[in-house]
């Protein structure tokens, strides 16, 4: 009876075990679902190529238009994309926001040169709802091309902050490319 006692103490402790493991595992795989990267989204441009010099064309020394982007490799998943350009190195206190679009179509492919969005424009740093080009006071600044790939159109009315993206973001960001 002794013996019997013990067996069924280990068969109800490995079972135990086996319930929370297998628990861990079901919870670290639905909770990673929406920070797990396809890493398939792509961010392009023909007019420079990634870590090269932006066009005088595209800066506010030129016609300060929007250079041509190509985006591809969504994932299926997308319900909308996102896109915001930055200089980390303005002498900004977080840098300076060149241009913020958000709840583009995840069907989108390109953004023309010059050519206004079909997303939604949130305001820069400059106040500026449309593309402003690179314009440094001094020196020579990098610009990143975030595009997010994103579970939901976001709730957010046109002219939100960078803050107010990032925050709307948090969490459902599919796959994210930079330029």
């Amino acid at each position: 009876a002794m013996m019997g006692s013990i067996m069924s103490k280990l068969i109800t402790i490995i079972s135990l075990v086996v319930i929370l493991v297998a628990g861990v595992f079901i919870y670290q795989s639905g909770s990673d679902s929406k920070i797990m990267k396809t890493n398939t989204l792509k961010l392009t441009s023909t007019a420079f190529a990634h870590n090269g010099l932006i066009p005088e064309k595209y800066t506010c020394d030129g016609q300060n238009f929007n250079p041509p982007l190509a985006i591809s490799g969504v994932p299926p998943a997308t319900k909308s994309l996102a896109l915001i350009v930055h200089d980390p190195d303005a002498p900004a206190v977080d840098g300076w926001d060149h241009w913020l679009i958000y709840n583009l179509p995840p069907t989108t492919t390109t953004l023309g040169e010059g050519e206004p969005p079909a997303g939604t424009l949130g305001l820069g740093s400059g106040g500026n709802a449309n593309y402003e080009g690179p314009c440094p006071p001094s020196g020579t600044h990098r610009y990143f091309f975030k595009l997010y790939a994103l579970d939901l159109e976001l709730p957010l009315a046109i002219g939100s902050s960078k803050g107010e993206l990032e925050a709307a973001m948090k969490g459902h960001i599919l796959d994210q490319a930079e330029l």
